[in-house]
């Protein structure tokens, strides 16, 4: 099944897609949705909607850096042993459609990414438990600022700007999907193919990372747990390659859907 949170006249509204029609989940988002715990039982067709940011509070979002074999290679680094983690805020989330903006002079990089939504609360949860509290996937793209995240060893500084990391358009629950088995995880800058991965190169898969992380803080609905990128990164290129303002930027995973986002400089 297929979830968003969509606009449309009235406003906002959690919604699962039926054929070719949205249909209202009884909450103003699906932050609002996975929180209450309430079923997906859709209701009443919603005309004119249009899918936005599908979560647009989530207490926490987790990433996941160094988690494909060729992208760890391209940063000749060693294979790690642990999940290599960061953090993001919800400030940094924007929807599908939404402008990626940032100040002029910064070295900004894509990374596409399989993103897992988390579906009930896992506190210290086996890989087992964690599975089952996979809500659905999404689509992101942690565009990262180089030159800040190269500063120092940590790599906050460079991955938290606001408005930089769309999410989306939908989520698609766990039935319809098995990154286990592989799903391709794409990246185009102005119909260029930069990225082309597949998630069953992953060295922690979606159930492991949220197990891990689920040790030392609590995972809740509507988290965001963003997996890794495969290679192909700018920064890895010769010479290394930023976006520019007006690039386009395209995140795809097929069975969830596509990013558009344009960079704008400020």
């Amino acid at each position: 099944m297929q979830l968003a949170t969509v606009r449309f006249a009235a406003g906002t509204a959690a919604a699962a897609r039926i054929d070719d029609s949205w249909h209202e989940l009884g909450a103003p988002d699906l932050s609002a949705l996975l929180a209450s715990g309430a079923d997906c039982r859709p209701g009443a067709p919603i005309d004119g909607a249009v899918p936005v940011l599908p979560l647009p509070r989530p207490e926490k979002v987790v990433c996941c850096g160094l988690n494909y074999g060729d992208h760890i290679s391209e940063t000749g680094r060693a294979e790690p042993s642990h999940p290599t983690l960061f953090a993001k805020y919800a400030d940094t989330l924007i929807g599908p459609g939404s402008d990626i903006t940032v100040p002029a002079g910064l070295q900004v990089d894509w990374e596409a990414e399989l993103a897992v939504v988390v579906g009930r609360e896992l506190r210290n949860a086996t890989v087992l438990e964690a599975e089952d509290g996979i809500a659905g996937y999404t689509v992101a793209n942690d565009i990262s600022i180089r030159d800040w995240q190269c500063r120092t060893p940590q790599w906050f500084q460079g991955k938290a700007w606001d408005a930089t990391t769309p999410l989306g358009p939908v989520v698609v629950t766990p039935e319809e999907l098995d990154p286990v088995a592989g799903i391709e995880v794409i990246c185009r800058v102005n119909g260029l193919e930069r990225q082309h991965g597949n998630t069953k190169t992953l060295v922690f898969d979606c159930a492991t990372l949220l197990s891990y992380i689920s040790t030392f803080t609590v995972l809740r609905p509507g988290d965001v747990v963003l997996t890794g990128t495969p290679g192909g990164v700018g920064m890895a290129m010769d010479p290394p390659t930023y976006l520019d303002d007006g690039d386009v930027v395209e995140t795809e995973i097929p069975g969830i859907g596509t990013l558009t986002n344009t960079v704008r400089f400020r």
